[in-house]
């Protein structure tokens, strides 16, 4: 899948005419992760027919699941596509496979002339009318908008300056490899200096960081800096807490500056963990699941002055977990659609990633109904495929998980125990009071969120109803969950 900043040097370098180009250029020009996604299961020989190459362009025919063909034609050296499919996205996916073909010395090359008919009445159509180019110096009033009349522009009217799409992002590109690599640097020196360097307890050497972090738009980063921040002299064991997210900050560094020799879906991992936003128009462009989706539980918690809601659902057939992301500002109230204990038949479009957890709702198929609980694990079970999430992304801080046990107090502070061992709550977790009364001290199944600190109790699940007991981000502040 896509990672924007593999092969930085590539990415701003542009091919010579006749040079194939490295794939390193061709997950640069993919217009999202969810088109580059989509293009793998294409870029093989056999969904092809009819392909050819030249010192200009690549064409080729591709048999996907319509019942027509799709004729892609892509001028590697000007760097623009056509293709015959619906699709609304600039290269779509078809072209994006191609040029995969392409770089990996899959199509063939041929002399001038021997393009296929669709090929050649776009090239040549190219030559002839070739896009207009801005003047290099255009006159006092060029900021203003050409005259218009309703839709269409006024006849004789110049036409605004082209502006290239791939511009900005290989900006960004260029900024987040200098913004890591300094990450890194910044590193080397805390090892060098040790966890008693007396810096380390001052905010402003770790707001320093994250204010050039932000900067350099890994903003992801920059609030991992910033919570770490709040680690310093907290307790006793800080020091090991702050160590192990430093560790956690290089890892990211490192994998954020070599995703080109990532595998696909973890690539997109590491891009999300340090600030790389999808479009929610490329997610909803992909396949979605249709499943009944169980609202297992809800979590809110504050960030800055924004509150943020996860809601977990979990599908009754395929039973796979997905997370629903609602974010609420000032005088803005959370998303409420999704009540804790009812079941909606609805399509979920997921976000790209190794874990791939969060997910977007789309088509709802039915008016929500109640839910039974779902399946409840052991504790060992739960360790079990938590474990299996965090080896696939060792950066994940949340995992849901629905498990069958008891609350008991153990060493002055709350567990939930079964016949497998015992978990400890993370400290200063609500709502065991109201999980203690509701289980009378036995085993029920609770739906939980797996952290690093240890558990948060989400949802008690009895046989007529489910207490939602998750956090609340700030039960005073407008738009929090009541």
């Amino acid at each position: 899948m896509w990672h924007p900043l593999a092969t930085v040097a590539t990415v701003t370098s542009t091919s010579g005419p006749g040079q194939r180009w490295q794939v390193e250029q061709v997950l640069a020009v993919a217009p999202g992760p969810s088109t580059l996604a989509a293009a793998q299961p294409l870029a093989v020989p056999t969904r092809w027919n009819g392909t050819g190459c030249h010192h200009r362009a690549v064409w080729g025919r591709c048999t996907g699941t319509s019942a027509e063909p799709y004729d892609t034609v892509v001028d590697h050296v000007a760097v623009a596509s056509r293709c015959t499919c619906p699709s609304r996205l600039s290269p779509c996916k078809h072209a994006v496979a191609l040029l995969l073909l392409w770089a990996r010395g899959q199509v063939a090359e041929v002399p001038d002339g021997a393009e296929s008919l669709f090929a050649r009445s776009w090239l040549t159509a190219r030559v002839v009318a070739p896009p207009p180019e801005p003047s290099p110096e255009p006159p006092s009033d060029a900021a203003t908008p050409a005259p218009t009349r309703g839709s269409q522009p006024v006849a004789g009217a110049a036409p605004l300056p082209q502006r290239d799409p791939t511009a900005g992002r290989d900006d960004r590109v260029a900024r987040m490899a200098a913004g890591l690599a300094e990450l890194d640097r910044w590193l080397d020196d805390r090892m060098r200096t040790g966890m008693a360097d007396p810096s380390l307890a001052q905010y402003r050497t770790w707001d320093h960081l994250a204010a050039r972090l932000v900067d350099a738009q890994v903003g992801g980063l920059a609030n991992r800096v910033r919570r770490i921040a709040g680690l310093v002299g907290a307790h006793p064991l800080w020091h090991q807490q702050v160590l192990s997210e430093l560790g956690m900050l290089h890892l990211l560094a490192e994998g954020g500056r070599r995703m080109g020799q990532l595998p696909p879906d973890l690539a997109d991992s590491v891009a999300a963990a340090i600030g790389w936003q999808v479009r929610q128009a490329d997610v909803l462009a992909g396949v979605p699941i249709t499943d009944h989706w169980v609202v297992a539980g809800r979590s809110d918690v504050r960030e800055d002055r924004i509150e943020v809601r996860r809601v977990w659902l979990r599908g009754a057939t395929t039973g796979q977990w997905a997370m629903v992301l609602s974010f609420a500002a000032y005088q803005q109230s959370l998303d409420d659609s999704l009540e804790v204990g009812t079941q909606v038949h609805a399509d979920l479009f997921r976000y790209p990633g190794a874990v791939a957890l969060r997910a977007l709702v789309g088509r709802r198929h039915a008016e929500p109904v109640s839910a039974e609980a779902p399946p409840a694990l052991s504790l060992a079970d739960a360790c079990t495929a938590v474990g299996e999430a965090v080896a696939r992304e060792p950066w994940l801080e949340r995992c849901p998980v629905t498990v069958l046990a008891a609350p008991a107090r153990s060493g002055g502070h709350w567990h939930l125990t079964d016949h497998t061992g015992s978990l400890p709550f993370a400290d200063g977790v609500s709502g065991v009071a109201t999980l203690l009364g509701a289980s009378g001290g036995a085993g029920v199944p609770i739906t939980v969120e797996w952290t690093p600190w240890g558990l948060v109790p989400l949802t008690v699940h009895l046989h007529d109803r489910a207490l939602d007991i998750g956090p609340l981000a700030d039960p005073s502040f407008v738009g929090a969950a009541s």
